[in-house]
């Protein structure tokens, strides 16, 4: 589907905020792709589409992924605000035509996972430094992009752990799996 339909049905979906924060991605995912040498099509049009149903309520959300089958885990049950993910994974690839590829960085960009590819890693930088965000690290995180994609994954999925350390909060099982994966076999 032509990147143009994407976006409308993406704005129909969110509020005027989130779809701006979708649109920052989707700037931020052209620019990682230019850099990276990945396809710059296909980078606009998960940044567009990865939180096509973060503004499903959880009602909302917990009868999708019944209706339509999809597995979860008791951390994503007890906080189905993770659930936006896999939803939108499914919604991508059937509403869209996403790809495999396409439609599982949409469903990793907020744990992450151990077989990210170039476009989950893509995503999972662009959700975090789009120009919309304004952590106290993002200058660094920028740096650390410039250098390399597996050192900037490896300090957001650090600092996903520790915010839920903090918050005294469940840890997804596959954030900890893709860090010490990149830990034990990438860096």
């Amino acid at each position: 589907m032509e990147l143009e339909k994407i976006q409308e049905y993406v704005k129909n979906q969110l509020s005027d905020k989130r779809y701006y924060h979708s649109k920052c991605v989707m700037e931020r995912s052209r620019e990682l792709a230019e850099k990276y040498g990945a396809d710059i099509k296909i980078a606009e049009k998960i940044g567009i589409a990865h939180d096509v149903a973060k503004e499903m309520s959880e009602e909302e959300k917990l009868k999708y992924v019944k209706d339509n089958h999809i597995e979860i885990d008791d951390i994503e049950r007890k906080n189905t605000s993770l659930l936006h993910a896999k939803i939108g994974k499914d919604i991508c690839i059937k509403k869209f035509g996403f790809s495999k590829s396409m439609g599982q960085a949409i469903a990793n960009h907020t744990t992450g996972n151990k077989d990210m590819d170039i476009y989950s890693k893509i995503l999972f930088i662009a959700d975090r430094t789009s120009k919309d965000r304004n952590f106290e690290d993002l200058e660094y995180l920028n740096e650390l992009a410039d250098k390399g994609i597996d050192e900037a994954v490896l300090y957001i999925l650090n600092k996903k752990i520790e915010l839920q350390i903090k918050k005294r909060a469940p840890i997804h099982i596959n954030g900890i799996i893709a860090r010490n994966y990149i830990l034990e076999e990438i860096i």
